[in-house]
């Protein structure tokens, strides 16, 4: 729950996109799968870095929607690595609407997403260690 304190991103800004009318109902809010899809990129971009290839979602942990999105407002995708497993990849994203012709920035929703990392046969293969620092 949110209060009355700024709240700001957490993590790396992994994806930004506009809304458009072709991602909303007919009141005007863009789809939740949509949001949902845009963090699915996010975490595949970047959870594909760390992996060094290819990954898949495997799950997505307990998601809720906060605020709408509106049609104009860009939204702006944030990733976390929080867990690195054997195969496994957990990242901690946030959503955010940059409101349209606005700097204000709303969470819209969040969650915790869990990639695989998969060999060239789709099979989950180990995580390579770090070998470099990713920055941005």
């Amino acid at each position: 729950m949110m209060t009355t304190q700024e709240v700001h991103p957490t993590g790396i800004l992994t994806l930004r996109t506009q809304a458009m009318p072709r991602d909303a109902n007919a009141a005007g809010d863009i789809f939740g799968g949509w949001v949902m899809a845009q963090m699915d990129s996010s975490c595949g971009i970047r959870a594909a870095e760390r992996a060094q290839g290819r990954v898949v979602t495997a799950a997505v942990k307990e998601m809720s929607f906060a605020k709408p999105v509106k049609i104009g407002d860009t939204l702006c995708v944030y990733t976390d690595i929080i867990r690195v497993g054997r195969t496994s990849i957990t990242l901690k994203v946030e959503a955010w609407a940059q409101r349209y012709l606005t700097l204000k920035m709303e969470l819209v929703t969040s969650a915790e997403f869990v990639m695989v990392a998969l060999d060239k046969n789709g099979k989950p293969t180990p995580v390579p260690p770090v070998t470099e620092t990713l920055t941005t």
